[in-house]
């Protein structure tokens, strides 16, 4: 008698074919519609109405000209170029023209996301190339083992400090994409310390996941949602950094219950039965019984490598980074540490070639979930998922508005994953109703800030899936983790939210 198959949850590939498949059905149902928009033209100094189907309207960048289309932006954010992106224009939603894709568009989307997506997957090449020459100079081997020994009885501390410093990562600087970069030095640490793959994602992906949720100067949410809702991005942030603490305290503490859980019985680890897998994947250049030593150019090596993600950091805040100055960053330090290696140029090719092919999987399944945003955007049906939501929620009482809000962001939070596209598309439209019903603006950007990102926790067109397929770690043992952790945030920004009504009306 054979034996019975196990059942094994999907990869991520096959979950992003799936959405694909239906977001292409969805252009189907979904009436196609369409919002006007406007786009500052800084060279011409100008703005520019883009409607469907119709000739650019072209208006003086005045102030006049966003009163005549009910936009109330301050002027001075376009032209210094806070928001960059194309505003939705306030009543100007229009049916269209049903534009449904096809079969053949299911390729050509998969296709059109990967070229998009070309500068992250550049950046992630590079930054698995790096990990792959330091692999090969034995600085991660002797350091892990340094680390083992010192943290010896405190591990837990490790999981703690990673995760204070990538909520402040989130709330100050949306630290997202580039917390991928974050895993390939610390995975190994984690492990090293007796804990598994689910600590590695929560610590880093988890804990500056629900700083991002609950953002008090992140320019790539909070504030740019905020000037484009038409007011500063301090207005509610006291509550926001209320509700920041509580929700880091809450990671910290489910971080420690669960560590806790897999010291004591190793069983316990929601991904126990492909721990061996993990291992090997991550630690085979590790070996504990044999110990290499700690010297000198090992040392600077590794401190090179750590020096890369302040400098990372550093350019997106105040350089005005993006991957393609990220990736040459980290080029740059790479060549660095080729030449300190002392390693053969054979051996170099060869190390940095096999480390960034090691992350090819992790750059498709980016391109595969840009497909699905190209499939929603060519098939016009986000403005129209905008403009229904923006009607059940009009004439509400308070306390049920501002929770339908949240519950309407977890929602649009699916099909516009980015923060700053949903924040330009949905402010114009969502933050004027606040007026009507009494209330402050800003509980609409938090409602904002607080249901998109409890999405993004799930969404497979976010950065979930690359997280995962990094690690090897199956969806459903990641949704089994995390669910207590979206119940906190949503109740946590639920509670905010209600507060904030009581105060203000």
């Amino acid at each position: 008698m054979s034996e019975k198959k196990l059942f094994r949850f999907p990869t991520a590939f096959s979950i992003l074919f799936i959405i694909l498949i239906i977001a292409v059905a969805l252009t189907w149902i979904i009436p196609a519609g369409s919002y006007s928009k406007l786009i500052y033209n800084a060279a011409n100094n100008h703005f520019v109405v883009k409607t469907y189907q119709q000739p650019d309207k072209i208006l003086p960048a005045t102030k006049e000209s966003l009163d005549s289309l009910n936009i109330k932006i301050d002027l001075n954010n376009f032209t210094e170029g806070t928001i960059r992106k194309p505003i939705a224009v306030p009543g100007s939603y229009q049916r269209v023209e049903q534009n449904p894709k096809n079969v053949q568009d299911i390729a050509i989307s998969m296709v059109e996301g990967t070229i998009e997506a070309a500068d992250v997957m550049v950046f992630i090449f590079v930054l698995g190339g790096m990990i792959g020459v330091i692999n090969r100079t034995g600085s991660f081997n002797a350091g892990l083992t340094a680390l083992a020994k010192r943290t010896k009885g405190n591990e837990f501390f490790i999981v703690f400090s990673v995760c204070v410093l990538m909520a402040i990562g989130g709330t100050t600087c949306g630290i997202e994409e580039e917390a991928v970069a974050f895993y390939p030095i610390l995975v190994p640490v984690f492990l090293a310390l007796g804990y598994d793959a689910i600590v590695c994602v929560g610590a880093i992906f988890l804990a500056s996941s629900m700083g991002t949720a609950f953002s008090t100067v992140n320019p790539f949410s909070v504030v740019i949602a905020s000037n484009a809702a038409g007011i500063q991005f301090t207005e509610g942030i006291m509550f926001r950094t209320i509700g920041l603490i509580l929700g880091s305290a809450c990671v910290i503490c489910y971080m420690y219950w669960y560590c806790n859980k897999i010291k004591a019985d190793a069983s316990f680890s929601y991904t126990y039965e492909i721990r061996e897998e993990f291992y090997n994947r991550y630690m085979k250049n590790y070996d504990p019984n044999t110990e290499l030593e700690f010297n000198v150019r090992r040392k600077i090596i590794l401190a090179i490598f750590c020096i890369a993600f302040p400098i990372m950091i550093w350019g997106v805040m105040a350089g005005g980074w993006w991957f393609p100055e990220m990736a040459a960053s980290f080029l740059t330090l790479t060549i660095l540490i080729m030449f300190i290696s002392k390693l053969k140029e054979q051996e170099i090719i060869d190390a940095f070639t096999h480390g960034a092919s090691e992350l090819v999987g992790v750059s498709l399944i980016i391109g595969l979930a840009r497909g699905v945003n190209l499939v929603l955007d060519e098939g016009m049906i986000s403005d129209t998922i905008l403009a229904y939501m923006s009607d059940i929620v009009a004439g509400m009482p308070i306390t049920a508005f501002i929770l339908a809000q949240l519950g309407i962001f977890i929602i649009l939070g699916l099909f516009v994953p980015s923060s700053s596209g949903l924040a330009v598309l949905s402010m114009p439209i969502m933050a004027p109703l606040a007026d009507a019903v009494g209330i402050p603006r800003h509980m609409v950007v938090s409602a904002y800030n607080w249901g998109q990102y409890a999405m993004l926790f799930l969404a497979p067109t976010g950065l979930v899936l690359v997280t995962l397929q990094m690690l090897h770690i199956p969806f459903d043992k990641w949704v089994k983790f995390v669910m207590p952790m979206i119940g906190a945030l949503l109740l946590i920004g639920a509670t905010l939210l209600i507060i904030q009504v009581q105060i203000y009306t």
